[in-house]
């Protein structure tokens, strides 16, 4: 009889944890989680290398903070401007690391030019997050022209058009009118070197 004092004594932290720990343990789970795109959104993927930037995501709970397990499906489309992962397949799962995030490794795209549309789903204690990752597949030389000032080359085209136009238009009036009108002057080709945004006669 004089040891059971000694056993209550050693008994009640005990017991007094484990009717705590439920109620910490609920205090943590999220009541909604959401989606962040971290990395991929608006890439261009060269389809002569064949290689797309790996997308990425991060999971955080309704207070911002990262969700750690939780589990991520990376799809994408089966037909169209498409692709694989580095598993073979159209669609990956990715469990997310102590910082909430996760990422779809050795994205491959296939030879399909226009925009690549990644659908992401996140997964965690019976809450569900979705989200689409874009992306652009465009041949070298289109992804050529928009990093040496491809923008200038449009815009100077469109003017060199409106030119034209406006000559054709104005040779239209000369014919069918009775009055006289200035002659139209022939317009001056104009060269134009995509990237080097330079106007001038063609040498």
């Amino acid at each position: 009889m004089k040891r059971f004092p000694s056993l209550v004594k050693y008994l009640a932290p005990l017991i007094a944890f484990d009717l705590l720990l439920p109620t910490a343990f609920a205090q943590t789970v999220p009541t909604r989680i959401d989606l962040v795109v971290a990395e991929g959104e608006g890439i261009v993927n060269n389809l002569r290398q064949r290689v797309a930037h790996d997308p990425v995501v991060r999971v955080e709970d309704d207070d911002h903070r990262p969700v750690a397990g939780a589990a991520v499906v990376f799809t994408l489309p089966i037909s169209g401007a498409s692709g694989e992962f580095g598993n073979g397949s159209k669609n990956l799962t990715v469990m997310t690391d102590k910082d909430g995030l996760a990422a779809a490794r050795g994205l491959k795209t296939n030879e399909v030019s226009g925009k690549l549309q990644i659908f992401v789903t996140a997964s965690y204690r019976g809450l569900r997050a979705r989200t689409l990752i874009n992306q652009f597949n465009m041949s070298s030389s289109i992804t050529g022209q928009k990093r040496g000032g491809g923008g200038k080359v449009w815009v100077i085209l469109a003017l060199v058009g409106a030119a034209a136009a406006g000559g054709v238009v104005a040779a239209t009036h000369k014919g069918n009118s009775t009055t006289s009108s200035p002659a139209v002057t022939a317009p001056v080709a104009i060269g134009i070197t995509p990237g080097g945004g330079s106007l001038g006669p063609p040498h």
